[in-house]
């Protein structure tokens, strides 16, 4: 599969966990979630420091999440992905997207090793509007 057609299917996806995701507006992972949020995504924050970003409830890890999710969404550095790929598998999330400088190859061979749809270092906001031209 390309990989136009990877974001394509990831993109078809309607639940989206934000690891990393921050309460302040001017954090990529802030902006860009509330941008997906506006265009029918349902999120999930992730951040343990947190109880509650843009009126949701924050979870301090993936593995607490009790409904489906269907994208784990990555605002972490790169050397906390393999965890987070694993916690990935483990809610059984059918897509794993690294944003913009996250980068792991060990993740990217997990997924692949999984069936996981795996995006590396690229921006969901960007790809978004470039799939939709919005």
């Amino acid at each position: 599969m390309t990989d136009s057609k990877i974001v394509k299917k990831i993109l078809s996806f309607k639940t989206i966990a934000v690891v990393g995701m921050s309460p302040n507006p001017v954090r990529p992972s802030h902006y860009v979630s509330l941008y997906l949020q506006d265009h029918g995504y349902k999120i999930i924050p992730v951040n343990p420091s947190q109880t509650e970003i843009i009126e949701l409830k924050c979870y301090s890890s993936l593995l607490e999440i009790k409904e489906k999710v269907d994208i784990v969404n990555v605002f972490r550095r790169s050397e906390y992905v393999n965890s987070i790929a694993q916690e990935t598998l483990q809610i059984k999330a059918k897509a794993l997207w690294l944003q913009d400088n996250v980068i792991s190859l060990e993740a990217k061979k997990l997924a692949k090793k999984n069936n996981l749809l795996f995006i590396m270092n690229d921006c969901i906001l960007r790809r978004h509007r470039q799939t939709f031209n919005d």
